[in-house]
Parts: structure tokens; sequence; C-alpha cells
């Protein structure tokens, strides 16, 4: 029988615990299926096909382009790679689909697949759903076979690396012992940085922490080695490379919202009348920046997932797209489009390179915020959004929080509440983990941020199916 279950087709890609939710024959099931989307779309018939680095994810591809290849389609398999690896790959060879094999961030024993039909979008919702109801009906086609591609990883690195630092810049590099590092070290070092290596070598079972930017478990440790080696900065990659966080020489992270506020402010005035997408979790302070505002940039702020935001990119010109969970997009005529961990990286080294300031004092020029990482209580997969539903509810008839009156609850992707004096609480269901998402923001104090965020636990707790998490915000430095 064909292990696959429908709840790894997810809102912008596929995640499935290896074994337990699918086999061997079920992505081969997922490969046929896309084959035949590819047919039905009119989407051509070569794929590039990618995989990062965990013990299965060769079995996987070898499954996935089995499939493929069954559905008449010409697999362009360029190897282990990371997903922007694989989303160059399509520029790079003129080919409109790419299938990812990767479970991104997710912990050892996860799989999955990032997809996508024409550069540079990936699936959307619909499109999965598509997807998944293809699967078992699609016919098998003559004419399909698997090339192998070689050389795109110098490629993919030789277009990030076309400019080099006039300044020394020591930079840690971690990457968890995901894929990124077999790629974000050299990448550092061919645009001159110094770079200390921080668990770079490849070991899919994670031994020290899940390659996560977003994490704090990630982020203190990479600010440890930053403080200990006195690098300048700290660059953290998630396992498939499509996200990147950061530490300034202090050891004290910049989430990526905040980051991606630097870069949108200097890119601002070479770019009168920019655009900007950002996610529901990223900072208030893009709406009310007075750069950005000067320089006539708009901001749009969309559903949290890459698919998301790449389309509304696609779909207005936006010059540069940002997720506080590390996604960084730019496009034209800065980039493809796409979301790009390794990219962000560079962008905040040449930015520290050009002005000759330190991450933190750049960041020293934003208004002060106080804010919660993603914090992800447990919730099942087959109830996360009918509990995230309950809690939008339970939000709207809160009339306060931490003080606060709710002055509106936006519902773009779960709910946002925003509060008098610009703080403001978000409860979403997670896109591709069974968990919640929950991020708290406060422009005033640390201790109004504490209260807002145990007056949302105090709301989640009333729901039982929403697992306990760490509310312990630690007082920041002053």
């Amino acid at each position: 029988m064909t292990l696959l279950h429908p709840s790894g087709f997810r809102a912008c890609d596929a995640r499935w615990r290896w074994g337990a939710e699918v086999d061997a024959d079920g992505m081969r099931a997922v490969g046929l299926a896309f084959a035949a989307q590819m047919q039905a779309r009119g989407a051509g018939r070569e794929v590039v096909l990618g995989r990062d680095f965990r013990g299965y994810s060769g079995m996987v591809a070898d499954a996935v382009a089995e499939g493929l290849a069954a559905g008449g389609a010409v697999v362009r398999d360029i190897g282990l790679c990371l997903t922007p690896t694989a989303y160059f790959a399509r520029d790079r060879l003129g080919v409109g689909p790419v299938a990812m094999v990767t479970a991104s961030h997710n912990p050892n024993g996860w799989t999955g697949l990032k997809m996508g039909l024409a550069a540079p979008l990936t699936h959307r919702p619909a499109d999965m759903a598509e997807l998944r109801d293809m699967v078992g009906r699609a016919p098998e086609r003559p004419g399909g076979r698997r090339v192998a591609e070689r050389g795109m990883r110098s490629a993919y690195l030789d277009d990030l690396a076309s400019a080099r630092l006039a300044h020394p810049l020591r930079v840690v590099v971690a990457c968890g012992n995901g894929t990124a590092g077999v790629f974000a070290p050299d990448l550092l070092r061919r645009i001159g940085a110094e770079v200390v290596e921080r668990h770079c070598t490849l070991d899919a079972a994670f031994p020290h922490h899940d390659p996560n930017p977003e994490a704090l478990a990630m982020l203190d440790d990479l600010g440890a080695t930053v403080r200990r080696s006195g690098a300048d900065l700290g660059l953290a990659f998630d396992g498939d490379g499509d996200r990147c966080g950061a530490v300034d020489a202090d050891g004290r992270p910049l989430f990526a919202d905040l980051a991606g506020l630097l870069l949108a402010r200097a890119l601002a005035p070479r770019h009168p009348g920019m655009g900007i997408v950002i996610d529901v979790k990223s900072t208030g302070l893009f709406a009310a920046d007075p750069v950005l505002a000067g320089q006539g940039a708009t901001v749009e702020v969309v559903r949290t997932g890459h698919s998301h935001v790449k389309a509304r990119m696609a779909e207005t010109g936006a010059m540069l797209g940002i997720e506080k969970s590390g996604h960084a997009y730019f496009g034209g005529p800065l980039g493809r489009g796409y979301d790009d961990g390794l990219r962000l990286a560079v962008e905040l080294c040449a930015l520290m390179d050009r002005t000759g300031r330190p991450l933190a004092d750049l960041a020293a020029d934003l208004p002060r915020t106080w804010n919660t990482p993603t914090l992800s209580p447990a919730c099942a997969d087959d109830a996360k959004d009918a509990v995230a539903a309950r809690v939008a509810a339970d939000l709207a008839a809160a009339g306060r929080l931490g003080g606060r009156r709710i002055a509106r609850v936006v519902e773009v992707d779960g709910a946002r509440a925003e509060l008098e004096g610009g703080a403001w609480a978000l409860v979403r269901a997670s896109s591709n983990t069974p968990n919640l998402v929950v991020v708290c923001e406060s422009p005033t104090s640390h201790s109004e941020l504490r209260a807002i965020l145990a007056d949302v636990t105090a709301l989640l707790r009333r729901h039982p199916e929403v697992g306990r998490y760490d509310q312990d915000l630690p007082e920041p430095p002053a």
C-alpha cells in the first residue's frame, strides 16, 4: 500500500514525516501527479529537481524523479542544493517547473517538496489542493527521463558573489549542520569576509539544534559564538538556505523584519516609489517609516508564506519582500523575485561595508520596539485552523490586551489585533508544522510587551488543543 497522508499538502509546500506519513511509493505518486499538473497547466515537459542533505533525501528525490519521468517529464536533476539554487537553476536552464526535495527547518525525520510551475512562483493553496486531488488519478506518459545537470552550485555562488567587500569583516556563519554548510561559508569568503564556521559540517541528525534562524536556540548559540570570536556579525541559515537570521557584534539578534527595514531604507533613495511586500508577522515600523514615506515607497502586508509573497511581488512589480522568519525577496532590477537567505546575507554585509557602520549602529537608527520571537505552541494539523478562528473571535471580543484598547483586528492571515499606541499581537495557524504562531510587538516598553503576551496566552489557554509554550522574555539590554 502507498503511504501518503493528505495532511502533508500544506498551504505553500508539502511536509511529511518520512516513513510515518509518506514512503517512496507515496513520493513517486506525488511526482507522477506533478507531471500531470505540468501537462494540464501547459508548463512544458522539463522540470528542475534538487534535494537537501537529509539522510533519506536521496531516496525521496529518486522516487519523485521516477514519478515525474513516468508522467512524461524530462527531469533536469541538479542534485544536492539549496532551495534558492533550484530557483536560480530555473532561470539558468530556461525551465519553468521546479521540485525541491526539502523539509527546510523541520526536525530530522521530516521530508517535503517545494514546487512551482513558472519562475519565480511556487505553489499556493489552490495549486497544492489541485496537486493533492490529482494523486492516484494521474496517467503515465511516454518520453520521460532524468538528466544530470552539473555545475549549478558554482554558477549560483558566482552569481551571488559579483562584488567584493572593500573593508575587512569578520562573520560567524552558522548552518545548524544543514545544507547551507556547503554553500554559505564559501560565498562569504568569496565576497571577502573572514569566516568563522559554526556547525557547518553536514549532519542530517542536526545534533546541536534544528537549522532554524528564527529559533532562539540557534540565535543564542550564534550570539555566544560571535562574542567569543570577536566577530563583527553573525549569520544563521535554515536547512535549505532560503532564510537568514542575524546577530550583531554583541550577539543581539536583529530579526529579519528589522533587517529588511534597514535594507529598504538603504534602497528607497536609489529607487523612489519602490514597492515593498511584508508578511503579517513583520514589524509595524514599516507602515510609519519616514524614510520610506519620503521616497514614495509603498508597503503592503500579505499572508505569511513564501508563495504568497512571491506571487504578490510578481503581481505588483514590488522590488523587496520581507518575512520575519528570514525570507527575503529581491525583485527586478535587484533580483529574480524569489527568496534567498544567502542573498540577504550578502546584502547585509554590503550595507555594513558601504556605510562603515556596525550592525548595532544601523539598527539604532530605527525607532525602538520590543518584540517577541516567533512562538510556536503545539496544535494538531487537523485542529489548528479551527482553533485559530476561535482565537480570532476571542481577540475581537476581548476589547483590550496589555491594558491597551484593541483598535481593530486584521484577518489577512489569522488575527492580528492592533492596539492603540501602535502595539499589536498576532495568532495564526502555521503553514507547515502542527502548531499555532504567536508574535507580539510593543513600541512602548518591554513590560507592555510582556503584558500583551500574558493576555494572549490567557486566551489561548481557553482552548485545550493548544500546547503550553515558553513565554519567558528576558529583559533586553538597555
